[in-house]
């Protein structure tokens, strides 16, 4: 029961901050030091990144369904259409790979930090906060635009940075129009997610029976990936409204205080 309590936890926690600016690794180590849990082992890890793989799938289905349709449509526009937004999808991902790669090491560490994560953390507070003084605009994904979302989205690999937070606000200092700037902030990541779960999954291959020993069960892991795949389209359609409603920038004082917190409360 404790372990499907403990899995059912980061699940939630997985679902609701992969998606709502306020940094899903953050507040898995505001979990690990202040709640006392266990950081998920590699099989855990895999189904709940799956799950909010699958969530963005599911919410953004007709958008995903349009781009792919289109690729091999016998209409010429069309086709161009969507060939363009896959390469801006593909030009996005560029600066996180360019930064992932080559400081793995040293950006894996960081999450051993806490109070580096909470500091983190409230500089995703702060940027989140300066949107509101940022005008919204109506402007479509531009090449240029997709490259300033991908570097934001590169910063965001840093734990306790928010990836949508940092995707978004840099979409609102583009002046890309909110829906716009949302769809493609998830259907950009979703490479990157699936290349994350590929990723673990090789890890878990390779992995040896005393690495994986202890970790939950596989109806236990699968529950848990459900839990985040239903939490995270929820999560997706929060975010949406709050754009629509211009409070998105109300996520900025709460990351703050809780990266302060983690600074003052964790060692």
């Amino acid at each position: 029961m404790q372990e499907f309590l403990n899995v059912t936890i980061l699940a939630v926690l997985q679902g609701v901050a992969e998606f709502l600016p306020i940094s899903s690794s953050g507040h898995l180590v505001i979990g690990q030091h202040l709640l006392g849990m266990n950081p998920p082992g590699m099989r855990l890890e895999v189904f709940l990144h799956v799950g909010t793989l699958a969530s963005i799938f599911v919410f953004y289905r007709r958008p995903i369904a349009t781009i792919l349709l289109g690729l091999v449509a016998s209409d010429a526009e069309r086709r161009r259409a969507a060939w363009e937004y896959a390469a801006k999808i593909f030009l996005s991902a560029l600066p996180a790979v360019a930064v992932y790669f080559p400081f793995k090491k040293p950006i894996d560490d960081l999450f051993e930090n806490a109070r580096m994560v909470g500091a983190l953390l409230m500089f995703t507070g702060a940027v989140l906060a300066g949107t509101r003084f940022l005008p919204r605009g109506k402007r479509d994904v531009s090449s240029l635009r997709a490259l300033l979302m991908g570097c934001g989205q590169a910063v965001a690999i840093l734990p306790g940075v928010s990836r949508s937070g940092m995707t978004l606000a840099s979409a609102r200092a583009g002046r890309v129009a909110p829906e716009a700037a949302a769809e493609f902030s998830f259907l950009m990541s979703a490479p990157l997610i699936a290349g994350d779960a590929l990723l673990h999954i090789w890890k878990a291959i390779k992995a040896t029976p005393a690495e994986v020993a202890g970790e939950p069960s596989w109806g236990v892991v699968a529950c848990g990936a459900v839990i985040a795949a239903v939490v995270g389209y929820f999560s997706l359609d929060i975010l949406l409204r709050t754009l629509r409603g211009r409070w998105f920038w109300l996520f900025g004082p709460y990351c703050f205080t809780a990266g302060l917190l983690v600074i003052c409360f964790c060692k």
